[in-house]
């Protein structure tokens, strides 16, 4: 009877421990995105005067048109990894009258992209928080003195590859016809 006992509790604990299992220590937990998923790099190409259609093509199709608000595009994008803190951001852009990106606001701002840092060429786009939103003048990059690679090397012999190297002429495809033939 006693031994009877003992093997119940023990089938009853395990079985317990096996219902509890997503809060044991190891138990996989997937990361949970949610939204539009905005990068420096996607912000950097806005410009201010895009239309509408440039802008979703940037970014996408925005995850929040306002009724109330026709001319701002909400973006928002969460990510909760493995169960840990949710990390939330955010960008509104506003459009003027004519449809055209006027201004924008969140978590991201204009700024140098990754791609840019690493050419070491300058976005053209100064933040200001004191003037008015306006057009930024594009600036011209600083040049890096050029030096000649040394003849037989592998930067030569690419250079000449390159250099030699002549535009192919893509094919356009033909119009499909719609009128039933």
């Amino acid at each position: 009877m006693q031994n009877l006992k003992q093997t119940l509790t023990g089938l009853s604990l395990m079985g317990l421990a096996m219902l509890a299992g997503c809060s044991l220590p190891g138990v996989y937990k997937i990361d949970i995105q949610q939204g539009n998923v905005v990068t420096q790099d996607m912000i950097d190409q806005l410009r201010p005067g895009m239309t509408r259609q440039q802008v979703r093509f940037i970014m996408g199709s925005p995850l929040i048109q306002d009724t109330f608000h026709p001319n701002r595009w909400d973006y928002l994008y969460s990510l909760q990894a493995a169960g840990g803190q949710r990390k939330q951001e955010r960008v509104s852009l506003v459009f003027n009258g004519e449809n055209q990106l006027s201004g924008l606001a969140g978590d991201f701002m204009p700024g140098t992209s990754r791609e840019q840092q690493i050419m070491g060429t300058d976005s053209g786009t100064t933040v200001d928080p004191t003037a008015p939103a306006a057009p930024a003048q594009p600036t011209a990059p600083a040049a890096a003195p050029e030096t000649p690679a040394v003849p037989g090397s592998t930067e030569d012999s690419i250079q000449k590859e390159i250099d030699s190297a002549r535009p192919a002429a893509v094919p356009t495809p033909e119009r499909i016809r719609t009128d039933g033939q």
